[in-house]
């Protein structure tokens, strides 16, 4: 299942989880992971794309050493919503993890790399180090608002019954 509706996401994985949240570019995927109970999100190792099977390789290893239970990919729409070529790209990158056979979520990442260079820099992290750290914090940060988004599915749910 893919989908950017995070209540169903959220109905897919009714016992919580693990998350691992991506970032896909087309140089590297950033990775971060987060808790079962979907508190905080953390980021994980950068993966240097080379050919998608290498990097679905690299991506299942993450899912099976790490107990992941659903994926988080970042969804990079215009600022006005709408879809762009590297949308289209991403969809079909999520479209072609379908064979893990876990929940897939498309969320939306606008943002995430402006937000997590302010943090680097709050952090007083050197030109350097944040760019090779950058795009796993740009994933944290599109996993915790997933995760935070995930959540508040869950308790308007059980409000509801």
């Amino acid at each position: 299942m893919t989908t950017t509706d995070t209540a169903a996401f959220a109905a897919a994985l009714s016992g919580g989880g693990r998350l691992l949240g991506l970032d896909v570019g087309t140089k590297t995927i950033g990775t971060a992971l987060c808790d079962a109970g979907w508190s905080f999100a953390s980021p994980a190792a950068l993966i240097r794309r080379t050919k998608f099977t290498k990097d679905k390789e690299a991506l299942a290893a993450m899912v099976a050493t790490q107990g992941v239970k659903g994926l988080v990919v970042g969804l990079p729409l215009n600022m006005d919503g709408s879809d762009s070529p590297r949308t289209q790209s991403t969809r079909a990158f999520a479209r072609n993890l379908a064979d893990l056979s876990l929940p897939i979520l498309l969320y939306d990442e606008r943002w995430s790399t402006v937000a997590a260079e302010r943090a680097l820099i709050a952090q007083d992290m050197s030109r350097g180090k944040r760019a090779d750290r950058i795009d796993s914090a740009a994933a944290a940060h599109i996993l915790q608002g997933a995760i935070d988004a995930l959540v508040n599915a869950v308790a308007r749910a059980a409000a509801d019954d």
